[in-house]
């Protein structure tokens, strides 16, 4: 995420989350997101 966010040309990154679930029996979804910041 940090790289991605960096070549966008973002300086930080504000919040993040991360969240799980379990979709069936060996299977689970995996969500991470979160705001990259540019300044002017």
């Amino acid at each position: 995420m940090v790289e991605h966010a960096r070549s966008l040309g973002a300086v930080a990154i504000e919040s993040f989350r991360f969240a799980t679930s379990m979709v069936t029996t060996g299977a689970a979804e995996i969500l991470a997101y979160g705001t990259a910041v540019k300044l002017k």
